[in-house]
């Protein structure tokens, strides 16, 4: 929060000015912040509920493979938002990819799910978090996430985390780096520190406008933004349309070796706890 002037005789106009605009900013985010982790944690939750009643349901028998879709047309039924057959099998991978998320949250969130009693327990077991971890999920957003989530390679998907968090990338930077297959430039370039400045230096940051923008949000917030929905579609689709096959199948072929991009990644990961 932007500091308060020592008396009110020495606020002149620009610096009223001033103070109204640093303390919008500063609240905006916070606002954006707190509606971007409240998503992020009922996605979680759901995708937790999911995987832990098919482990455990009691008459999970009965729905079989149809549980997913069953689930859906019940919480439509209930005006769930988001809930479609597609996003809760998003939200299970996003579960099963990031099962620690419980132990980064802030005090003040750890005191608010504390009177949940699932969260409770799940808080009580959970292992202490990493730096990157902890701001993977402070500085990114949801969407940032539900990607991530679908990357099965794991030093793959590392990757990627710790860069987004590096530059703070908005989720269109991500979906261009990964379009463009940076993980694999990366793990043939000789000179992987200064690949890594050039492509932060030319990345697109996330800004509190593209997190409430994000088509997700809206509906969380049971918002209907038809326009959202559309840029979010046309973005999808010049995205598809930007790898050369050519491009691709080179660098699918050569793969970074596993040993040498470990070693970046940790590097990273070091310089971001620093």
């Amino acid at each position: 929060m932007p500091e308060l002037p020592a008396a009110a005789g020495s606020l002149n106009f620009d610096a009223l000015a001033q103070a109204i605009a640093d303390t919008h900013r500063e609240l905006a985010a916070q606002a954006t912040r707190a509606v971007n982790l409240s998503l992020t944690l009922r996605n979680w939750l759901i995708g937790h509920h999911i995987a832990e009643y098919e482990l455990a349901g009691s008459d999970r028998a009965v729905y079989g493979d149809r549980l997913v879709d069953r689930l859906a047309e019940r919480l439509k039924a209930f005006e769930v938002p988001g809930c479609d057959r597609r996003n809760l099998y998003r939200y299970r991978t996003f579960f099963q990819s990031y099962p620690q998320i419980v132990a980064t949250l802030s005090p003040q969130f750890a005191a608010l799910l504390a009177q949940v009693p699932l969260m409770a327990r799940m808080a009580a077991s959970a292992s202490v978090p990493s730096t990157l971890e902890e701001q993977l999920f402070t500085r990114l957003s949801y969407s940032h996430l539900a990607l991530l989530s679908e990357l099965t390679n794991l030093e793959q998907r590392r990757f990627y985390e710790v860069e987004a968090v590096r530059g703070q990338w908005s989720l269109r930077e991500l979906k261009r780096q990964m379009a463009s297959l940076y993980w694999e430039r990366s793990g043939l370039s000789t000179d992987k520190a200064t690949l890594s400045q050039l492509t932060q230096a030319d990345a697109q940051v996330l800004t509190p406008a593209q997190v409430i923008r994000d088509p997700y949000v809206f509906e969380f917030l049971g918002l209907k933004p038809a326009e959202v929905l559309r840029e979010a579609d046309l973005e999808t689709a010049l995205l598809a349309g930007m790898s050369d096959s050519l491009f691709v199948s080179r660098y699918q072929v050569e793969l970074p070796a596993q040993e040498e991009m470990a070693a970046f990644v940790e590097r990273a990961i070091r310089e971001l706890g620093s």
